[in-house]
């Protein structure tokens, strides 16, 4: 279990400080994340990576000449926010343009999305690369929602040194692409991780057995099998990833040469992996194939999990001549790099310290809020007692969320909305201490949110509190229609947003009969409260119901079967939270 840390929700802040304060030679600490403390002789396509914290040495340990030019860091196991991305990508950003490259997850595809459309806005060539080698997290005819796993590494290296080499965005866009065409990986693990302050781990194995096709994120394996040896270990992962079963091979594997990284979790040591890849080499020289370069290690970890990866690229000439050239970062280095520059880092302006080194949310900022109705005024000091309420009713309940969402998925839902709440509370409540209006203080409270929980939860959470502030507005006296239209612009900008429907096993399931109901409440003449409290039980419900649902989305779908029977931890929240809200109604009276 993780053992060594101070206050859960300040464990990744303190884990960024106390890398960049031990690879100084390397990377700077900048609000999101970190970026190399050297610059190249001439400006280049720059490459920013990142994920969740929790999988040392991905994302951080994998920023330096040849490979990333940044990386942006979240909490454990969920993205790091749009803003985050954002600001590590500008100050990374040296005219050329930037590739953003990520694992292919519900919540870094939101944020890390939000974050290209931000630059592009702004005149920045910005794309994406997202990396998908898990093949058992989905069929060969849906590649493209596969999990990205120690094939990060692949990708990275690829397209960092395109970037190196002076290849234009184009270039470095369609190198990193096929990188991971040609990549393909698979996990097992013998027992789950444990986040720190958590007092269980997020899954168990049990004793004797070995969890097959399993995520990087605490998510459980997809199949369960008898514990076999280190050479039994070895045939396993061998013989998937070159039957061809998951998904073809982009060459025959005779003749084939490939650069093979065989990774451990977090509690597999390097004695035990090289045992399997004496067997791994073994199985890959029968096969035909020729192995440019072993990499035995840890790429990709997931705590203390312990478990094991085999990830093959299958090389082509140009591939292999960018995958050996020189990198120096503080986790991988190969070749020798001349000596880098040093460089001054540009912190972005009006930005502190939050989550993960984030942007931390100052209420309304720096400046006085914009001028607000009395009544607006009113509503904002009412929206931050719901969210400090919230954070309350969160606190509570955050164990048991967190432990429905491991069920099927990595576990952090409940620390995330912990976090989320309680921050945006606090910004809330400096908002309306400044004189700020309800439009005003729900856009401070949502970029908290999002900042402070990253991961598809905060995204979304944002994306709802804004929608609902934008009806409210903060100069006139709000009225039950303004909530209307706020909640179903809510439902229009999340189904948008996520791409989720009513049955999908999302929060979605809760959030439209709760808009709904409340709509139709107040069309039928009920008073605010009365509508209220309907729609907080048709959400109680549609959230319980959930249980008996299939889920098509989220890191949830890859478990299928395994969630039946458990609710939807994000259905349940919100559920959770409209209970919060209707206590905060004026009565009819």
């Amino acid at each position: 279990m993780t053992r060594l840390w101070n206050t859960p929700d300040d464990f990744p802040d303190e884990m960024l400080a106390g890398f960049a304060a031990a690879n100084g030679r390397w990377v700077r600490r900048v609000p999101g994340g970190v970026v190399r403390s050297t610059r190249d002789e001439r400006p280049t396509v720059s490459v920013v990576v990142g994920g969740g914290s929790g999988h040392y040495p991905a994302f951080a340990g994998l920023v330096g000449p040849g490979l990333a030019h940044g990386a942006a860091v979240g909490n454990p196991f969920s993205s790091p926010s749009a803003h985050q991305v954002e600001s590590v990508a500008r100050t990374a950003e040296q005219g050329k343009g930037v590739l953003l490259s990520y694992g292919n997850y519900a919540g870094d595809v939101l944020h890390f999305g939000e974050a290209e459309a931000a630059l592009r806005a702004d005149g920045i060539d910005c794309r994406t690369v997202r990396v998908t080698d898990d093949v058992f997290s989905a069929p060969a005819d849906r590649a493209d929602q596969r999990r990205g796993i120690a094939g990060d590494l692949v990708v990275f290296k690829i397209a960092g040194a395109a970037a190196a080499a002076g290849h234009d965005l184009d270039a470095v866009e369609a190198l990193a692409r096929r990188a991971n065409e040609r990549t393909r990986s698979m996990g097992v693990a013998f027992s789950g991780c444990t986040l720190p302050g958590a007092g269980r781990p997020l899954f168990t194995v049990p004793e004797g057995r070995m969890a097959i096709g399993l995520g990087i994120h605490g998510e459980p394996g997809i199949a369960e099998v008898d514990l076999p040896t280190a050479d039994g270990l070895a045939e396993l992962l061998v013989e998937r990833l070159l039957s061809g079963e998951e998904t073809p091979l982009p060459d025959g594997p005779r003749g084939a040469r490939v650069v093979a990284l065989l990774n451990g979790l977090g509690s597999v040591k390097y004695e035990e992996l090289y045992v399997v890849y004496r067997r791994v080499a073994e199985l890959l020289d029968t096969a035909g194939v020729f192995v440019a370069d072993p990499q035995v290690g840890e790429f990709c970890t997931s705590f203390d999990m312990a478990g094991v990866s085999l990830t093959l690229l299958w090389l082509d000439d140009e591939l292999e001549r960018l995958w050996f050239a020189a990198a120096d970062t503080p986790a991988f280095r190969t070749g020798s790099v001349d000596a880098p520059l040093p460089r001054s880092v540009r912190i972005p302006a009006a930005e502190g310290a939050g989550a993960a080194g984030g942007a931390a949310v100052a209420g309304t900022g720096s400046g006085p809020p914009p001028e607000a109705s009395e009544e607006s005024r009113r509503l904002a000091a009412r929206i931050a007692d719901i969210l400090d309420a919230a954070h309350t009713a969160i606190d509570a309940t955050a164990e048991e969320l967190g432990r429905i969402d491991a069920v099927a998925g990595d576990g952090d839902h409940g620390i995330g909305m912990r976090r989320g709440t309680r921050a945006a509370a606090r910004a809330a409540t400096a908002a309306a201490g400044q004189g700020a209006g309800a439009l005003t203080t729900l856009d401070a409270a949502a970029s908290a949110w999002s900042d402070r929980a990253g991961g598809t939860s905060g995204a979304i959470w944002a994306v709802i509190l804004r929608a609902v502030g934008r009806e409210l507005g903060d100069g006139r006296a709000p009225v039950a229609a303004d909530l209307v239209r706020g909640l179903n612009r809510a439902v229009e900008q999340v189904t948008s947003y996520g791409k989720a429907v009513p049955g999908d096993k999302t929060l979605v399931d809760a959030l439209v009969p709760l808009a709904d109901t409340f709509a139709a409440a107040v069309a039928s003449g009920a008073d605010p409260a009365t509508a209220w409290a309907k729609a907080t039980a048709a959400a109680t419900a549609a959230a319980d119901a959930t249980a008996g649902l299939l889920p098509r989305l989220g890191r949830a779908r890859v478990h299928g079967e395994r969630s039946l029977g458990t609710p939807d931890p994000g259905a349940v929240s919100l559920a959770t939270l409209a209970g919060v809200v209707a206590g905060f109604f004026p009565s009819a009276g």
